[in-house]
């Protein structure tokens, strides 16, 4: 079944997601940051919500699924989070596999920037929605997981098609760009892909979802173990998390 993309922009710097069938005139919604700009989306578009994803249990995630929810929508989350989530109708462990609109989608482990986060991939869709995992040119500080964990989550990411949309949580990408550069200044996707960023923000268009084969050129939180990289900061001798967690340590404070 054909499935579409709507990304819908939320709050100062948040992002939804509308996986849309148009057979049926129903959109599954991943994260919650702001109702009234997602009812505005599906109304545009003459949807009716019949799912809500939720990736990880933050209120710029979650605040809205209590008024999106009655009319109907399933709520569907991770059971490791259930404690901290909205109400769920489908507790899910990663592993999982269930069907929106007749179309598998994956349940993937996502931990580091929280624990218990997931990730959903959708191979009919060609993408995966990671929340505040995986982000253009960055990845989620480390709230409550460890270096070691977000290393696997994003490892376990970076192993999907190289034509999978990434579909993150925020537009952080310009500042994840300026800092990437300081990682790997000679790196010359990099270099040209940072100028593409700053031309559409200074347009104001959005930069995601971005293409996973960008990201394995380009940000520096999943080239940690490239041993070109690995010579860029000075860590050659070093295991691939350690250098994943040095970057991250760099990244907060820059």
């Amino acid at each position: 079944m054909h499935l579409d993309l709507v990304t819908v922009a939320c709050l100062r710097d948040n992002y939804a997601y509308l996986v849309v069938c148009p057979e049926t005139g129903e959109a599954a919604l991943v994260d919650a940051p702001e109702a009234a700009p997602i009812a505005a989306a599906l109304l545009e578009r003459g949807l009716r919500l019949s799912h809500i994803l939720l990736t990880h249990h933050h209120a710029d995630h979650t605040d809205a699924v209590a008024e999106l929810r009655a009319g109907g929508a399933q709520v569907i989350g991770a059971a490791a989070d259930a404690h901290r989530l909205p109400p769920l109708d489908m507790a899910l462990r990663p592993g999982d596999r269930f069907e929106i609109f007749g179309e598998d989608v994956h349940v993937m482990a996502a931990d580091g920037h929280t624990l218990g986060h997931i990730a959903y991939h959708v191979p009919a869709l060609g993408a995966v929605f990671t929340g505040d995992s995986l982000m253009a040119l960055g990845c989620g500080r480390l709230f409550e997981g460890s270096a070691a964990q977000m290393w696997q989550t994003l490892s376990a990411l970076a192993a999907l098609p190289d034509e999978t949309l990434v579909c993150s949580g925020h537009e952080y990408t310009l500042s994840n760009a300026r800092f990437a550069v300081t990682i790997e200044p000679g790196n010359a996707a990099l270099t040209s892909r940072l100028k593409r960023v700053e031309v559409a923000r200074s347009e104001g268009r959005p930069t995601v979802p971005s293409l996973l084969s960008e990201e394995l050129e380009t940000n520096p939180f999943l080239r940690a173990g490239l041993p070109a990289l690995k010579s860029a900061i000075g860590m050659q001798e070093e295991d691939d998390a350690a250098v994943f967690a040095e970057i991250r340590r760099r990244k907060d404070e820059f």
